[in-house]
């Protein structure tokens, strides 16, 4: 089945929610410079005490350097790490991987373009999974995720072809058009966060259609 991914979750209660409604992995969003779902280190790591043991969780960090990246995780020991930003070391994974063993690394590949399958697949044989998602990292403010905007799915169709790990896809997506995503991309898993929200919150009927709008497909 298609894994997926509820994001930006913001409290024990909304975790509990989210589990409850089918949820595959919770993600939990450290400091960024934009964006919904922030939470501090001390909360993330409040949240994850409290999981059942076995819960898959996500670690969603604006880091760039691997010893901060590091560093982070002893604070937050998410199951996984999301990676939103290019790292800035040649060596980053590597020492990742000594580091971290038994973590799985997934890596954000913001899809602005055709240019992003290259760079996509330039990382994959790095990494246990892809994260296809909507930011602009670029841009004056950098935009690394939860834009509730949606991507030109071609490119990401073509990335999930040819990627020699899974590919989760994110961005815009909810019980509205998440059949269409999942029936021109074909990804692995999917990653939602504010297309389950009310005014922030995660909102249980949006939650429940979406996973209902999954697992139909």
């Amino acid at each position: 089945m298609t894994r997926i991914k509820i994001c930006c979750i913001s409290s024990p209660h909304e975790a509990g929610v989210a589990l409850a409604a089918g949820a595959d992995a919770l993600g939990l969003v450290s400091a960024m410079p934009s964006g919904p779902g922030v939470l501090g280190e001390d909360r993330i790591a409040g949240i994850l005490a409290g999981l059942p043991d076995g819960t898959d969780t996500f670690l969603l960090t604006s880091k760039r350097r691997a010893a901060d990246i590091v560093a982070q995780h002893l604070r937050c020991p998410t199951s996984t790490i999301q990676i939103c930003d290019e790292l800035t070391e040649t060596d980053a994974f590597s020492r990742l991987r000594g580091a971290l063993s038994g973590v799985t690394l997934v890596q954000v590949v913001h899809v602005e373009g055709p240019e992003a399958v290259e760079r996509a697949l330039a990382v994959a044989e790095q990494v246990d999974a892809l994260l296809l998602d909507s930011g602009r990292p670029a841009a004056p403010t950098p935009q690394l995720g939860g834009t509730g905007r949606t991507h030109d799915w071609r490119w990401s169709r073509r990335i999930v072809e040819q990627s020699p790990v899974p590919v989760y896809l994110a961005g815009g997506l909810d019980a509205g058009n998440v059949r269409r995503a999942l029936d021109e991309v074909g990804p692995y898993g999917v990653d939602v966060c504010s297309g389950v929200r009310r005014d922030g919150a995660l909102a249980p009927d949006r939650l429940e259609s979406f996973v209902a709008a999954v697992r139909a497909a």
